[in-house]
């Protein structure tokens, strides 16, 4: 096997979730420690590197889009492609013009071995474990961004949702010991990052195997030294624990931030998705937030134009939704995926209705958000300030997920300012400015 290049410069393309972002970047490290070299320009590029999603067929046509467009930025260029696309359809994507190799689930984070291994000549081919076969964990954090950093935690998921093909790609649940968590901790410390992002692919699971449960390990977060601020990301409404939210509320270091899946707000729908909750429990977990941590940020998913999904079901979904005190909506419409048990669920909404009650549910998203930045309107909060420099302004977060605006100042970058949040600006971000 020959030494890699050193010289080699290696381009990445992301699809999907934070989950694929944070290992995408734990990739980037990898081969930067081979001796290869990142770069952000695409016909530069010697090796493209595609982390896929397989959510949706849109998502599937994206990494198809991604692999023609970069094919036609440089013929010469070797392509792998990675992730949950590559995982569940391999035999599909080595058929693309200009791929080079497909890499499964479990040997993404072998990917050194492997590029070294198609700069030697052996190219055009699949490496892939079966996915009932896929039981290790591997933890990685994300490491581009110096001032969050996304912190893998846990992977694969048991829940097999009837419209969901995310267990057939990442496999069964499984996660790291709280040990080797707090130890990719310290390592984040180490490289500057003042907050961190807990993420996988069904949170609440954490500790399968391990004997303890995902309030064991946030409880251990909160007493190492060097994170000013850990943000939950989406944890399920049956997994989001009453113990958790009350720890949330006391704590110093966990943020008043909270994203939870609802997918759709009727129960006749939850059901024929195979949901593990009613809307009952989850209007219960929103009001204790609410009751226990009042300025928390909630974020939350929908579903719309699912199979069964009558008009009436989406009527009692949405009244239900308008009804939470929630602060923001991510709403996606549902796409067929081959192989789930929803395509035997007869009733189908169109591609137009599915546009229609999206619009609706979107509209709902957008009075939500402009109510939740307008009680804050004048109150004091603590930004964490980010590099990115957009027409002079730099941005940031407040504890509670507040979008804020401020002229540039490098010398804030990856600090805390405690702040007097202001009035909207006229943006389509809705961010809030700083008063001086």
């Amino acid at each position: 096997m020959t030494e890699p290049n050193k010289t080699k410069k290696v381009f990445f393309h992301t699809l999907g979730c934070k989950l694929n972002f944070a290992e995408t970047s734990y990739l980037g490290k990898m081969l930067i420690e081979k001796g290869y070299e990142k770069t952000k320009e695409e016909k530069q590029a010697d090796i493209y590197i595609i982390n896929t999603c397989s959510v949706t067929d849109v998502a599937d046509h994206k990494c198809r889009q991604a692999v023609a467009h970069l094919h036609r930025q440089n013929p010469d260029a070797r392509i792998i492609v990675t992730g949950c696309y590559a995982q569940l359809k391999p035999d599909e994507i080595i058929k693309l013009p200009g791929v080079d190799l497909v890499l499964g689930i479990n040997e993404k984070l072998d990917i050194d071995k492997y590029v070294e291994e198609i700069e030697s000549g052996n190219e055009n081919h699949i490496q892939h474990t079966e996915t009932q076969d896929i039981k290790d964990f591997y933890p990685s954090r994300s490491y581009d961004d110096r001032t969050r950093c996304f912190l893998k935690v846990q992977d694969g998921c048991d829940y097999y949702c009837t419209y969901c093909t995310i267990p057939y790609a990442r496999g069964k649940s499984r996660s790291g010991s709280i040990e080797d968590i707090i130890k990719e901790t310290h390592k984040a410390v180490e490289e500057g990052a003042k907050e961190v992002v807990i993420t996988g692919v069904n949170i609440g699971d954490f500790g399968r195997g391990h004997g303890v449960k995902f309030i064991d390990l946030i409880k251990e977060l909160e007493k190492t030294d060097g994170i000013d601020r850990y943000r939950i990301s989406s944890i399920e409404p049956n997994l989001l624990s009453d113990e958790i939210i009350e720890f949330v509320s006391k704590s110093d270091k966990f943020a008043p931030h909270f994203h939870i899946p609802l997918q759709s707000g009727s129960n006749d729908v939850l059901k024929l998705m195979g949901r593990r909750y009613k809307r009952e429990l989850f209007q219960h977990k929103i009001e204790l937030i609410k009751q226990m941590i009042p300025n928390a940020f909630i974020g939350v998913d929908v579903i719309v134009g699912t199979r069964g999904e009558t008009p009436e079901f989406f009527e009692d979904s949405k009244n239900f939704i308008e009804s939470l005190p929630i602060s923001q909506l991510h709403v996606f419409s549902y796409s067929e995926r081959a192989g789930t048990k929803a395509l035997q669920i007869p009733y189908i909404v169109s591609a137009d209705e599915k546009k229609r009650r999206s619009a609706e549910l979107h509209e709902i998203s957008e009075r939500k958000i402009k109510d939740f930045y307008q009680s804050h309107q004048g109150q004091k909060a603590t930004v964490l300030w980010e590099n990115t420099n957009k027409n002079g302004y730099m941005f940031g977060f407040t504890e509670n997920y507040i979008r804020v605006t401020t002229p540039y100042d490098k010398t804030l970058v990856n600090t805390f300012q405690a702040v007097e949040l202001g009035e909207f600006s006229d943006d389509k971000i809705l961010s809030l400015k700083v008063k001086p």
